[in-house]
């Protein structure tokens, strides 16, 4: 870890954990091309160095590296390594708040992660987690990172009336609930806050509170952080014209123990999967369905009656619906082991069903 300024780490501070991404990426010839570049080069400390001078003074910030990657190579490990650092962080008492750097690639998967395993505890110990990224590299003209970093430590840090701890994300000057993030543009510099709907102009605004706080109180209890060598298989299939059951067939032959179909519209797959995803739920294969269009609600038994076992996503995309299967699959596991009769059905709904925020 290291401080700045040089503070003891016992003394209050915000604590800054550093993943990689865009955020921390250099491009080779910047005013050329800023989208060509390579993710995870720069350090967290230094980004935070980048803009010390508009840090608000006697704001105490401590930084660790936790990855330095691009993020479309996150993976099992490097979550559990996050969720680790994030619980120790909210119990620890000289922590006032937590701000995580992190790729937009799969930053929707950590936001849903850490909500389902951190946002209970964050609740409760009244501290903010505050993920944020950028879309161009620290190096670009007119870089985002610098002011979306500087905004997510005055977030973090400022006691904002009536706002509940909890684990948000904030770019480009809005800011939302983690677990809603999605990155739907490809460039766009609030790609992945742009169509939350949790997204607050400005960050914050009364009507943006009320409905945090009803998702707050939805969520009763934290599901626990899977263990490195204990996380479920899980991957994703989409349905498409000339779908083949082969794409399903294939791993029935495996050791997957999660399906995640994204259909088509509302949610449907094509006739030729109705067979196969049968008999993969015969083998016990949990098996989830939402919408490949990236929005929306996918609703229980529409367009078809779902097979018995098969749950709708709600509105999870295809990359949050596969976190939450795999954390409830890891979750009924350990409860089962627990003596506690409990289904994966019975921790994904947990999750699918809380409210959504208007």
């Amino acid at each position: 870890m290291s401080s700045i300024p040089n503070i003891s780490e016992n003394a209050p501070h915000i604590l800054v954990l550093g993943m990689g991404g865009t955020i921390a990426g250099l491009a080779s010839h910047p005013e050329e091309n800023p989208l060509q570049y390579q993710a995870g080069q720069v350090g967290v400390e230094a980004l935070v160095q980048h803009i010390q001078s508009a840090i608000p003074q006697g704001l105490a910030l401590v930084s660790r590296q936790l990855a330095n990657i691009n993020s479309r190579n996150l993976s099992d490990a490097h979550l559990t390594a996050l969720g680790l650092a994030v619980k120790e962080a909210l119990l620890d008492a000289s922590v006032r708040g937590i701000v995580i750097t992190h790729g937009t690639d799969t930053l929707e998967e950590t936001g849903l992660f850490l909500q389902a395993t951190c946002g209970k505890l964050a609740q409760t110990q009244a501290k903010r987690v505050i993920l944020t990224g950028a879309m161009l590299p620290s190096n670009a003209p007119g870089a985002d990172g610098p002011s979306n970093l500087l905004d997510a430590l005055r977030w973090a840090s400022t006691a904002i009336e009536n706002c509940p701890g909890g684990i948000y994300a904030v770019m480009d000057g809005r800011g939302c609930m983690a677990m809603d993030l999605a990155k739907r543009h490809a460039t766009a510099l609030n790609a992945p806050i742009q169509n939350s709907p949790s997204s607050s102009v400005g960050l914050i605004n009364p009507s943006w509170l009320s409905g945090v706080k009803a998702v707050q109180a939805a969520w009763n209890e934290d599901l626990p952080i899977p263990q490195l060598d204990k996380w479920p298989w899980v991957e994703i299939l989409t349905s498409h014209a000339g779908a083949r059951p082969e794409t399903v067939n294939q791993w029935l032959k495996s050791d997957v123990q999660g399906l995640v179909v994204a259909g088509s519209g509302q949610g449907g797959f094509h006739d030729d999967w109705a067979a196969p995803l049968s008999k993969a739920i015969s083998q016990s294969i949990a098996l989830v369905r939402t919408s490949r269009t990236g929005a929306g609600t996918t609703l229980p038994n529409i367009p078809e009656t779902d097979p018995p076992g098969c749950l709708a996503a709600g509105v999870l995309s295809a990359p949050r619906a596969r976190i939450a299967l795999q954390l409830a699959l890891n979750a009924a596991e350990e409860a089962n082991l627990a003596g506690k009769p409990l289904t994966w059905q019975d921790f994904f709904a947990r999750i699918a069903d809380l409210p959504e925020i208007r």
